[in-house]
Protein backbone atom coordinates (compact mmCIF):
# COMPACT_ATOMS: atom_id res chain seq x y z
CA UNK A 1 0.00 0.00 0.00
CA UNK A 2 3.08 2.43 1.29
CA UNK A 3 4.32 1.62 -2.82
CA UNK A 4 1.33 2.36 -4.34
CA UNK A 5 1.23 5.97 -2.74
CA UNK A 6 5.13 6.56 -3.64
CA UNK A 7 4.32 5.85 -6.91
CA UNK A 8 0.88 7.60 -7.21
CA UNK A 9 2.69 11.03 -6.03
CA UNK A 10 5.67 10.06 -8.57
CA UNK A 11 3.36 10.06 -10.96
CA UNK A 12 1.18 13.08 -9.92
CA UNK A 13 4.95 15.17 -9.51
CA UNK A 14 5.06 13.80 -13.11
CA UNK A 15 2.31 14.87 -14.43
CA UNK A 16 2.85 17.81 -12.97
CA UNK A 17 6.27 18.80 -14.12
CA UNK A 18 5.04 17.47 -17.95
CA UNK A 19 2.19 20.32 -17.71
CA UNK A 20 4.84 23.11 -16.22
CA UNK A 21 6.74 21.68 -19.42
CA UNK A 22 4.24 21.88 -21.98
CA UNK A 23 2.83 25.52 -20.59
CA UNK A 24 6.83 26.66 -20.68
CA UNK A 25 6.87 25.58 -24.36
CA UNK A 26 3.57 27.20 -25.53
CA UNK A 27 4.38 30.29 -23.68
CA UNK A 28 7.89 30.08 -26.03
CA UNK A 29 5.88 29.34 -28.74
CA UNK A 30 2.79 30.88 -28.84
CA UNK A 31 3.16 33.96 -26.02
CA UNK A 32 4.07 37.76 -27.91
CA UNK A 33 7.53 37.82 -27.82
CA UNK A 34 8.11 41.88 -29.27
CA UNK A 35 8.46 45.08 -27.54
CA UNK A 36 7.72 48.00 -29.61
CA UNK A 37 4.30 49.92 -30.21
CA UNK A 38 4.79 50.11 -34.56
CA UNK A 39 6.25 47.93 -37.23
CA UNK A 40 9.67 46.96 -37.13
CA UNK A 41 12.04 46.49 -40.30
CA UNK A 42 15.06 44.22 -40.40
CA UNK A 43 17.36 43.41 -42.46
CA UNK A 44 19.22 40.48 -42.60
CA UNK A 45 22.22 40.80 -45.06
CA UNK A 46 23.22 37.85 -47.82
CA UNK A 47 25.21 35.38 -46.39
CA UNK A 48 24.77 36.50 -42.86
CA UNK A 49 24.73 34.12 -40.19
CA UNK A 50 22.62 33.17 -37.12
CA UNK A 51 23.83 35.33 -35.01
CA UNK A 52 23.60 38.58 -36.95
CA UNK A 53 20.12 37.57 -36.85
CA UNK A 54 20.00 37.47 -33.10
CA UNK A 55 21.63 41.16 -33.23
CA UNK A 56 19.22 42.78 -35.67
CA UNK A 57 16.37 41.44 -33.69
CA UNK A 58 18.00 41.98 -30.25
CA UNK A 59 16.34 45.84 -29.66
CA UNK A 60 12.92 44.13 -30.47
CA UNK A 61 12.68 40.75 -28.99
CA UNK A 62 11.82 40.48 -24.91
CA UNK A 63 12.96 36.87 -24.24
CA UNK A 64 15.65 35.93 -26.48
CA UNK A 65 16.32 32.77 -24.81
CA UNK A 66 12.77 31.66 -25.97
CA UNK A 67 13.36 32.70 -29.16
CA UNK A 68 16.29 30.68 -29.56
CA UNK A 69 14.52 27.35 -28.72
CA UNK A 70 12.19 27.83 -31.16
CA UNK A 71 14.51 29.55 -33.95
CA UNK A 72 16.94 26.15 -33.17
CA UNK A 73 13.08 23.60 -33.11
CA UNK A 74 12.16 24.85 -36.35
CA UNK A 75 15.25 24.86 -38.16
CA UNK A 76 15.42 28.23 -38.91
CA UNK A 77 19.02 28.78 -37.02
CA UNK A 78 20.48 26.65 -40.00
CA UNK A 79 18.53 27.94 -42.95
CA UNK A 80 19.05 31.90 -42.75
CA UNK A 81 17.04 33.77 -45.61
CA UNK A 82 18.57 37.19 -46.46
CA UNK A 83 16.05 40.03 -46.96
CA UNK A 84 14.10 43.10 -45.38
CA UNK A 85 11.37 41.38 -42.85
CA UNK A 86 8.18 43.71 -41.12
CA UNK A 87 8.26 42.49 -37.40
CA UNK A 88 4.70 43.50 -35.87
CA UNK A 89 3.97 43.90 -32.29
CA UNK A 90 2.80 41.22 -30.35
CA UNK A 91 4.48 38.60 -32.54
CA UNK A 92 4.99 35.22 -30.97
CA UNK A 93 8.29 33.34 -31.39
CA UNK A 94 6.40 31.00 -33.78
CA UNK A 95 5.69 34.16 -36.27
CA UNK A 96 8.89 35.97 -35.49
CA UNK A 97 10.75 32.76 -37.41
CA UNK A 98 7.59 32.16 -39.87
CA UNK A 99 7.84 36.11 -40.88
CA UNK A 100 11.89 35.71 -41.40
CA UNK A 101 11.35 32.28 -43.49
CA UNK A 102 8.61 33.96 -45.57
CA UNK A 103 7.92 37.13 -45.18
CA UNK A 104 11.00 39.16 -47.44
CA UNK A 105 9.17 42.96 -47.38
CA UNK A 106 9.97 44.26 -51.25
CA UNK A 107 11.15 47.47 -51.56
CA UNK A 108 9.31 50.79 -53.42
CA UNK A 109 12.25 51.38 -54.86
CA UNK A 110 12.47 54.94 -57.52
CA UNK A 111 15.01 56.40 -59.23
CA UNK A 112 14.80 60.05 -61.66
CA UNK A 113 16.96 62.91 -62.54
CA UNK A 114 20.41 61.17 -62.79
CA UNK A 115 22.98 62.78 -64.73
CA UNK A 116 25.73 59.82 -64.56
CA UNK A 117 25.48 55.61 -64.16
CA UNK A 118 27.78 56.56 -61.18
CA UNK A 119 24.75 59.13 -59.73
CA UNK A 120 22.02 55.82 -60.57
CA UNK A 121 24.51 54.02 -59.07
CA UNK A 122 24.43 55.75 -55.86
CA UNK A 123 20.58 56.14 -55.56
CA UNK A 124 19.81 52.74 -55.82
CA UNK A 125 22.62 51.77 -53.05
CA UNK A 126 20.94 54.09 -51.23
CA UNK A 127 17.42 51.57 -51.33
CA UNK A 128 18.99 48.38 -51.70
CA UNK A 129 21.32 45.81 -49.89
CA UNK A 130 24.52 46.59 -53.29
CA UNK A 131 26.09 49.22 -53.07
CA UNK A 132 27.60 51.56 -55.57
CA UNK A 133 30.81 49.63 -56.75
CA UNK A 134 28.97 47.01 -57.40
CA UNK A 135 26.02 48.16 -58.91
CA UNK A 136 28.91 50.73 -61.05
CA UNK A 137 30.26 47.70 -62.44
CA UNK A 138 27.04 45.80 -63.08
CA UNK A 139 25.98 48.94 -65.34
CA UNK A 140 29.31 49.06 -67.29
CA UNK A 141 30.41 45.47 -67.80
CA UNK A 142 31.05 45.19 -71.37
CA UNK A 143 29.79 41.62 -72.01
CA UNK A 144 26.50 42.82 -70.71
CA UNK A 145 26.54 46.00 -72.66
CA UNK A 146 27.18 43.99 -75.88
CA UNK A 147 25.19 41.15 -75.60
CA UNK A 148 22.11 43.93 -75.11
CA UNK A 149 23.85 46.42 -77.77
CA UNK A 150 24.29 49.19 -75.73
CA UNK A 151 27.45 51.29 -74.76
CA UNK A 152 28.79 52.86 -71.43
CA UNK A 153 27.85 56.41 -73.49
CA UNK A 154 24.19 55.42 -73.91
CA UNK A 155 23.30 52.64 -71.54
CA UNK A 156 21.98 55.55 -69.43
CA UNK A 157 18.75 55.11 -71.96
CA UNK A 158 17.85 51.92 -70.72
CA UNK A 159 17.01 52.59 -67.09
CA UNK A 160 13.52 54.07 -67.41
CA UNK A 161 12.49 56.37 -64.07
CA UNK A 162 9.78 55.02 -62.21
CA UNK A 163 8.75 53.44 -59.13
CA UNK A 164 9.55 49.61 -58.49
CA UNK A 165 9.09 46.83 -56.30
CA UNK A 166 12.03 44.81 -55.87
CA UNK A 167 13.53 42.48 -52.82
CA UNK A 168 16.33 44.44 -50.85
CA UNK A 169 18.89 42.08 -51.48
CA UNK A 170 18.73 42.34 -55.11
CA UNK A 171 21.85 41.72 -56.65
CA UNK A 172 23.62 44.28 -58.71
CA UNK A 173 23.52 42.22 -61.50
CA UNK A 174 19.58 41.18 -60.89
CA UNK A 175 18.61 44.71 -60.68
CA UNK A 176 20.29 45.60 -63.87
CA UNK A 177 18.69 42.79 -65.62
CA UNK A 178 15.31 43.73 -63.85
CA UNK A 179 15.84 46.71 -65.41
CA UNK A 180 16.58 45.57 -69.54
CA UNK A 181 12.90 43.66 -68.62
CA UNK A 182 11.10 46.81 -67.22
CA UNK A 183 13.21 48.75 -70.60
CA UNK A 184 12.00 46.03 -73.23
CA UNK A 185 8.39 46.62 -71.25
CA UNK A 186 8.39 49.97 -72.00
CA UNK A 187 9.04 50.34 -75.29
CA UNK A 188 5.80 48.73 -77.05
CA UNK A 189 5.77 48.17 -80.37
CA UNK A 190 3.43 50.58 -80.61
CA UNK A 191 6.35 53.54 -79.26
CA UNK A 192 8.96 51.49 -81.09
CA UNK A 193 6.86 52.40 -84.27
CA UNK A 194 6.51 56.04 -83.37
CA UNK A 195 10.65 55.92 -83.06
CA UNK A 196 10.92 54.78 -86.25
CA UNK A 197 8.37 57.08 -88.23
CA UNK A 198 10.28 60.48 -87.01
CA UNK A 199 13.77 58.72 -87.68
CA UNK A 200 14.87 57.57 -84.31
CA UNK A 201 15.71 54.50 -82.25
CA UNK A 202 14.47 54.17 -78.92
CA UNK A 203 17.86 54.90 -77.51
CA UNK A 204 18.43 58.36 -79.94
CA UNK A 205 14.62 59.16 -78.83
CA UNK A 206 15.93 58.58 -75.01
CA UNK A 207 19.24 61.45 -75.71
CA UNK A 208 17.10 64.05 -77.40
CA UNK A 209 14.53 63.51 -74.23
CA UNK A 210 17.38 63.91 -71.92
CA UNK A 211 18.05 67.88 -73.82
CA UNK A 212 14.50 68.26 -73.83
CA UNK A 213 14.17 67.28 -70.28
CA UNK A 214 17.07 69.98 -69.60
CA UNK A 215 15.60 72.90 -71.46
CA UNK A 216 12.69 72.50 -69.72
CA UNK A 217 10.83 71.84 -66.41
CA UNK A 218 7.74 72.43 -67.89
CA UNK A 219 6.06 69.14 -68.71
CA UNK A 220 3.07 70.54 -70.90
CA UNK A 221 6.12 72.80 -72.98
CA UNK A 222 8.54 69.77 -73.55
CA UNK A 223 6.32 68.08 -77.22
CA UNK A 224 7.01 71.77 -78.30
CA UNK A 225 10.24 72.31 -77.21
CA UNK A 226 10.86 68.62 -78.92
CA UNK A 227 9.12 70.22 -82.24
CA UNK A 228 11.94 72.80 -82.52
CA UNK A 229 15.02 70.12 -82.08
CA UNK A 230 13.29 68.05 -84.40
CA UNK A 231 12.70 70.42 -87.21
CA UNK A 232 16.08 71.36 -86.37
CA UNK A 233 17.32 67.70 -86.79
CA UNK A 234 14.76 66.81 -90.01
CA UNK A 235 16.22 70.09 -91.89
CA UNK A 236 20.23 68.63 -91.46
CA UNK A 237 20.64 71.48 -88.75
CA UNK A 238 23.32 71.11 -85.97
CA UNK A 239 20.80 71.05 -82.63
CA UNK A 240 22.45 74.17 -80.54
CA UNK A 241 21.36 72.72 -77.50
CA UNK A 242 23.01 74.32 -74.70
CA UNK A 243 22.29 71.83 -71.95
CA UNK A 244 24.69 69.48 -74.08
CA UNK A 245 27.77 72.01 -73.86
CA UNK A 246 27.04 72.27 -70.29
CA UNK A 247 27.52 68.47 -69.93
CA UNK A 248 30.33 68.11 -72.62
CA UNK A 249 32.12 70.98 -70.25
CA UNK A 250 31.34 69.08 -67.18
CA UNK A 251 33.17 65.57 -68.78
CA UNK A 252 35.93 67.49 -69.33
CA UNK A 253 36.76 68.84 -66.14
CA UNK A 254 34.97 65.93 -64.46
CA UNK A 255 33.79 68.08 -62.38
CA UNK A 256 30.35 67.21 -62.65
CA UNK A 257 28.83 69.29 -58.95
CA UNK A 258 29.45 72.36 -60.75
CA UNK A 259 26.94 74.52 -61.03
CA UNK A 260 26.55 76.59 -64.60
CA UNK A 261 24.02 78.72 -65.30
CA UNK A 262 25.20 80.63 -68.75
CA UNK A 263 27.03 79.36 -71.77
CA UNK A 264 29.68 81.44 -72.81
CA UNK A 265 30.79 81.70 -76.28
CA UNK A 266 34.00 80.43 -75.61
CA UNK A 267 32.40 77.66 -74.56
CA UNK A 268 30.55 76.44 -77.92
CA UNK A 269 34.06 75.65 -79.33
CA UNK A 270 34.70 73.08 -77.19
CA UNK A 271 36.17 69.34 -79.41
CA UNK A 272 33.86 67.13 -77.75
CA UNK A 273 31.21 64.78 -79.17
CA UNK A 274 28.52 66.18 -76.96
CA UNK A 275 28.65 69.80 -78.24
CA UNK A 276 25.79 70.28 -80.39
CA UNK A 277 27.17 73.42 -81.53
CA UNK A 278 29.97 71.84 -82.65
CA UNK A 279 28.84 68.61 -84.17
CA UNK A 280 25.64 68.22 -86.31
CA UNK A 281 24.64 64.46 -84.75
CA UNK A 282 22.85 63.67 -81.71
CA UNK A 283 25.33 63.15 -78.81
CA UNK A 284 26.80 59.60 -78.34
CA UNK A 285 24.29 58.97 -75.58
CA UNK A 286 21.56 60.78 -72.76
CA UNK A 287 22.97 63.66 -71.31
CA UNK A 288 20.50 63.29 -67.90
CA UNK A 289 18.24 60.96 -67.19
CA UNK A 290 14.99 61.65 -68.72
CA UNK A 291 11.61 61.13 -67.39
CA UNK A 292 8.70 59.32 -69.40
CA UNK A 293 7.08 62.49 -70.13
CA UNK A 294 10.23 63.83 -72.29
CA UNK A 295 10.35 60.71 -73.76
CA UNK A 296 6.97 60.87 -74.84
CA UNK A 297 7.09 64.48 -76.07
CA UNK A 298 9.52 63.16 -78.40
CA UNK A 299 7.54 60.54 -79.83
CA UNK A 300 4.67 62.84 -80.24
CA UNK A 301 6.39 66.60 -80.87
CA UNK A 302 4.35 69.19 -81.54
CA UNK A 303 4.47 70.12 -85.28
CA UNK A 304 5.03 73.47 -86.15
CA UNK A 305 7.44 75.86 -87.75
CA UNK A 306 9.27 77.49 -84.63
CA UNK A 307 13.07 76.70 -85.26
CA UNK A 308 14.10 78.36 -82.22
CA UNK A 309 13.65 79.26 -78.29
CA UNK A 310 15.20 81.35 -75.42
CA UNK A 311 14.03 81.72 -72.23
CA UNK A 312 10.99 83.93 -71.34
CA UNK A 313 11.68 86.21 -68.69
CA UNK A 314 8.03 87.68 -68.42
CA UNK A 315 7.08 83.91 -67.49
CA UNK A 316 9.49 82.12 -65.70
CA UNK A 317 9.92 78.61 -66.70
CA UNK A 318 8.71 79.07 -70.28
CA UNK A 319 10.41 80.10 -73.12
CA UNK A 320 9.83 82.44 -76.28
CA UNK A 321 9.67 80.64 -79.80
CA UNK A 322 10.59 81.89 -82.69
CA UNK A 323 10.62 80.87 -86.96
CA UNK A 324 13.58 82.76 -88.00
CA UNK A 325 16.62 84.16 -86.38
CA UNK A 326 16.11 87.61 -86.37
CA UNK A 327 12.76 87.49 -84.25
CA UNK A 328 14.86 84.85 -81.97
CA UNK A 329 17.63 87.88 -81.68
CA UNK A 330 15.26 90.49 -80.24
CA UNK A 331 14.12 87.83 -78.00
CA UNK A 332 17.52 86.67 -76.71
CA UNK A 333 18.44 90.79 -76.29
CA UNK A 334 15.50 90.86 -74.13
CA UNK A 335 17.13 87.34 -72.29
CA UNK A 336 20.14 88.42 -72.36
CA UNK A 337 19.85 92.20 -70.65
CA UNK A 338 17.72 90.02 -67.95
CA UNK A 339 20.26 87.73 -67.02
CA UNK A 340 22.91 90.70 -66.95
CA UNK A 341 21.03 92.46 -64.92
CA UNK A 342 21.09 88.72 -62.22
CA UNK A 343 24.83 89.39 -62.47
CA UNK A 344 25.14 85.79 -63.99
CA UNK A 345 28.16 85.35 -65.83
CA UNK A 346 28.36 81.50 -64.74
Amino acid sequence: MYIKKILLAIAILGLVALSIFSYYIYNSIFSANTSFSEDKLVYVPTGANYQTVIDSLQPFVEDMNSFDMVARKKGYASNIKAGRFAIKPGMNNNELVNALRRGNVPVKLTFNNQERLEDLAGRIAQQIEADSIALIKAFKDEDFLTENNFTEADALAMYIPNQYEVYWNTSAEEFRSRMKREYERFWTEEKRKKAKKIGLNPKEVSTLASIVHKETVKVDERPKVAGVYMNRYKNGWKLDADPTVIYALKNKTQKWDTVIKRVLYKDLELDSPYNTYKFKDLPPGPIFMADISAINAVLNYEDHDYFYFVADVENFGYHKFAKNLAQHNRNKREYVRWINKQGIKR
